[in-house]
């Protein structure tokens, strides 16, 4: 490999050929890559061969944000990268609910032809929403570019979810078709999910037809069977869509109400991945790609995405820890994993238990570990290049709402213990003050100055764009505002310090405050609610604390907060259960009702309470007095 990566080198050496252009550092690169965004964007789509049914009028018809217009009258279609032009293992899924799978390219290509065709004979077009609650399996996989191959749009929750956090989502983009499992296995314990299957069907009205895929305990009824589905064989064709056309609605974590439904398009999810996949990642034909991941987060897409370069892909399904912590390395020698997507939470419990995956397992096809989720610790930097000697640590940070990494590293970035290597090309990054000044060395908003092919086609259901405007624009006018807290140093490098919201950070997933009230606070014996994640220190998993207001004549004893627990897990998922109910007298709002979470998790931190705010703009000024309590026994 070369110093900057075969890939990238492949793009210098045809920046250079072809437009006559040099870089000498990745600095330069990236400063071209977001001052001429005409020239960089249209580089990734002539270098990645991407195959325009209609060609562009343009690379960038309207530049500002909101409302950039990418490659206006150009069509083309997502799923036809993904299927065409490669060949030998494109899929191999590892599961603990059955035996492993997998799929030569003419098996994926052969199969997502059957599913098109029994879309098709669903009734199944153009701008109809397929959504899936079901796990990182095959079947998804085929679904998703089967649907996307319509030109019909794709939505998925992991099975693991509630029905009201489904219900929540998917009732949003109004589908025509649900496909489910009736259940899984996760380590040793059988999990039945026909009663939320149930209960899912029942909430969304619009669904036409249910699929459901053989996987796990029980059976649904009523249901087209999958095999049913995929009975006739079909023509593998790809309906040609406009650049900015829907290909799937990813769902925000639900912080201030209902999830947001953000709408990806083809074109630009089509072009980030070219470019994060091949220049960041280093992905070429014949690669394999290990990221844990379920169907409900941003990383699944990215996971799928290693098709678009010939890369084949590692499904894994279960308990990322089960019979053990080192499962998952083990998966990574026996599969041949190029790339690996690690969790810092999990790179960091591997290092507390002693784990030697460099020395006690096969890795040599290993070039590059990827992380994201959480910031990961200096000491988990170290351990890693330890364990793994010229692997490529490549720790990010992006986001849902634009699809992929903002900050992130790279073959040709320096590794920097506990810092992200910078700005990933193409992506104006920068930390903002309250007034809108570029600050370095200091925390600050992290931003986009300049817009991205990936940054959302708009939220469904909001025709104006208002949602959209209030979501990422109501701070600093035609800048993206991502609500991350973060320090760019002089040299580039990055800290992201956390969220600049309430959003909880549960082992790296994030989980929506709304979703707790909604559920708790239904509860007779419950008044109010207030729910704060404890990050810690070290890396670990934090603490979960759920503060409740007993409703009058009610005590908080074991039995209300086992059933409290019982009813976050099943109405939304085991992730949402907290690690301690505590009761206080009140719940401390601002004036105008809203609850304050950032200041009482700060607060809990060692945080001073005047540092943190001013009780004048409390509803109760007393209410703060218990949490300062509790800060004070923590310390």
């Amino acid at each position: 490999m070369t110093p900057v990566g075969t890939e990238l080198a492949r793009f210098l050496h045809w920046a250079r050929t072809h437009r006559g252009l040099e870089f000498g550092s990745y600095r330069d690169l990236h400063a071209w890559s977001v001052t001429d965004l005409d020239g960089f964007w249209s580089a990734v789509a002539e270098f990645s061969g991407v195959r325009f049914h209609t060609p562009p009028t343009a690379v960038l018809g309207r530049r500002e944000m909101p409302g950039a217009q990418w490659f206006p009258g150009a069509t083309l279609n997502y799923a036809e990268h993904a299927l065409v032009g490669h060949d030998g293992t494109a899929v191999v899924a590892y599961s603990q609910t059955r035996d492993r799978v997998e799929l030569t390219w003419a098996q994926l290509r052969d199969r997502v032809a059957r599913a098109r065709a029994g879309l098709q004979r669903l009734g199944v077009g153009q701008g109809d929403r397929v959504v899936a609650y079901a796990p990182n399996l095959p079947e998804t996989l085929v679904a998703f570019l089967a649907t996307a191959s319509l030109g019909a749009v794709w939505a998925s929750c992991a099975p693991e979810f509630g029905a009201r956090s489904v219900v929540d989502r998917f009732g949003q983009v109004e589908p025509a078709v649900l496909l489910v499992v009736p259940g899984y296995v996760h380590g040793e314990e059988q999990i039945d999910r026909t009663a939320e299957v149930a209960a899912v069907r029942a909430g969304l009205p619009t669904v036409r037809h249910v699929v459901a895929i053989p996987y796990g305990p029980g059976e649904v009824p009523g249901a087209l069977a999958w095999d049913e589905l995929l009975a006739e064989p079909g023509e593998l064709a790809f309906d040609p869509v406009p650049f900015a056309h829907p290909l799937c609605v990813l769902f925000s974590s639900g912080t201030t109400g209902r999830p947001k439904a953000i709408v990806h398009g083809h074109g630009g999810v089509l072009l980030e991945q070219f470019k994060n996949h091949a220049l960041s990642w280093d992905l070429r034909p014949g690669d394999r790609v290990l990221w844990f991941t379920t169907t409900a987060w941003v990383m699944w897409n990215a996971l799928v995405g290693g098709l678009l370069v010939g890369a084949g892909l590692v499904l894994v399904d279960g308990n990322p820890v089960h019979p053990d912590i080192g499962w998952q390395w083990r998966l990574a020698e026996e599969a041949g994993a190029t790339l690996m997507g690690a969790s810092p939470g999990w790179l960091m419990a591997c290092r507390a238990a002693g784990i030697a995956p460099g020395r006690d397992l096969d890795l040599s096809r290993l070039r590059q570990i990827g992380s994201s989720g959480s910031p990961l610790p200096a000491e988990g930097y170290r351990w890693v290049a330890e364990q793994l000697p010229g692997v490529l640590l490549n720790v990010g940070s992006g986001g849902t709402d634009v699809c992929s990494g903002i900050v992130q590293g790279g073959p040709w970035q320096p590794v920097v213990e506990g810092e992200i290597s910078g700005p990933a090309l193409g992506v104006a990054a920068a930390a903002f003050d309250p007034d809108g000044r570029p600050v370095v060395g200091e925390l600050g908003e992290l931003v986009i100055t300049e817009p991205m092919p990936s940054m959302p086609v708009g939220f469904w259901g909001d025709p104006d764009g208002t949602r959209l405007r209030e979501a990422y624009f109501d701070r600093y006018p035609g800048v993206w505002r991502h609500g991350d807290w973060v320090r760019f140093s002089e040299a580039g490098t990055v800290v992201v310090a956390g969220r600049s919201d309430a959003t909880l950070n549960r082992g790296g997933v994030r989980l929506g405050t709304a979703e707790f009230y909604g559920v708790v606070e239904e509860l007779p014996e419950v008044a109010d609610s207030l729910v704060v994640h404890l990050d810690d220190a070290a890396g670990g998993r934090g603490e979960l604390v759920l503060f409740v207001v007993p409703a009058p004549g009610a005590t908080l004893d074991d039995a209300l907060r086992a059933r409290i627990a019982g009813e976050l897990r099943a109405a939304l998922s085991p992730r949402h259960a907290p690690d301690r109910i505590l009761a206080v007298p009140a719940v401390p709002r601002n004036r105008t009702g809203k609850k304050l979470e950032v200041p009482v998790k700060r607060i809990l931190l060692g945080a001073a309470p005047d540092e943190v705010m001013s009780r004048d703009v409390l509803a109760d000024p007393a209410s703060l007095d218990p949490f300062v309590a509790l800060a004070q026994q923590r310390s």
